[in-house]
């Protein structure tokens, strides 16, 4: 019974102890973790400072390679300059006749700059006058069919095509009255613009034509032509002095006269605005003075 109560203290005692080594092995654990994670976070500084001071040891190593070819390119251009300064101190030795005559050179070249710039400006004038005369012309018409009035600009030309079934019978220059109707919504637009001087002209198909008192195609582009004048003239007003009539029978097809569409695109009626010449020599004269 004694030695009961004696292994009972030993055995508390032995308990107790376990406890007391189990907290501190914890707690050792816990400060190992933490030292641990300490330790990490240096090694991560530390390789962080390690790859800047490898980052600025590479730019000073560019800046220094930037610095010295930038000495260079002053060295480069140092040296153009003295030589440019020595060419001039050698081009000093030209006479003053010399010296004049290349100062008049040097004007004239810039006095032929601007008159192609002149003229350059008046022929884009002259194109955005006739687009809009286009423009104009086209609106007065209305929609009619394509293939019965074509206007366009080519080359710095307004032409106005209007086929023959338009304006003609077969075979006849008289004019038709759907025909006057559009010959005065073209006249109008004209008349707008007074200055204008404009051809109609007549064309044939290559079919051979003898109807008297017409001999043949000549005679009857001409009779097609006088009979346009005539109206715009005598009906719409139009001043005769800018006008002109021509025949161009066959001899200015526009299609193969080999097919029936062929023909017929051929059989028309064109008036041309005519370019105005004298104003563009009167500008070549002024600016030639």
């Amino acid at each position: 019974m004694k030695s009961t109560f004696v292994i009972l203290p030993a055995l508390a005692a032995l308990l107790l102890s376990s406890c007391v080594s189990n907290k501190k092995f914890k707690a050792e654990q816990e400060k190992y973790a933490s030292l641990n994670t300490q330790y990490q976070t240096l090694q991560g500084s530390l390789k962080t400072c390690e790859d800047e001071r490898a980052d600025a040891a590479r730019k000073k190593m560019l800046s220094d390679a930037e610095i010295e070819s930038l000495n260079k390119q002053i060295a480069f251009l140092k040296e153009n300059n003295n030589q440019a300064l020595k060419q001039l101190q050698d081009l000093s030795v030209i006479s003053s006749s010399q010296a004049e005559s290349i100062k008049k050179s040097l004007e004239n070249i810039g006095a032929k700059d601007l008159y192609i710039q002149d003229l350059q400006a008046s022929m884009a004038r002259k194109d955005s006058l006739n687009m809009a005369l286009v423009m104009n012309l086209k609106g007065a018409v209305g929609n009619l069919d394509d293939k019965d009035i074509n206007i366009k600009v080519d080359k710095g030309v307004v032409y106005i095509d209007i086929s023959d079934k338009l304006l003609f019978k077969s075979g006849s220059y008289d004019i038709t009255d759907n025909a006057k109707t559009v010959l005065g919504k073209v006249a109008q637009v004209l008349k707008n613009q007074p200055d204008i001087e404009f051809m109609v002209e007549g064309h044939t198909d290559n079919v051979a034509f003898s109807k008297p008192p017409l001999l043949d195609n000549w005679d009857l582009s001409v009779k097609r032509a006088t009979a346009v004048v005539r109206v715009l003239q005598k009906q719409y007003g139009l001043d005769p002095a800018h006008i002109a009539a021509a025949g161009r029978s066959e001899y200015k097809p526009v299609a193969d006269n080999s097919t029936a569409e062929g023909r017929a695109a051929n059989r028309r009626t064109r008036i041309v605005i005519l370019p105005q010449l004298d104003q563009f020599f009167k500008l070549l004269e002024t600016k030639k003075q």
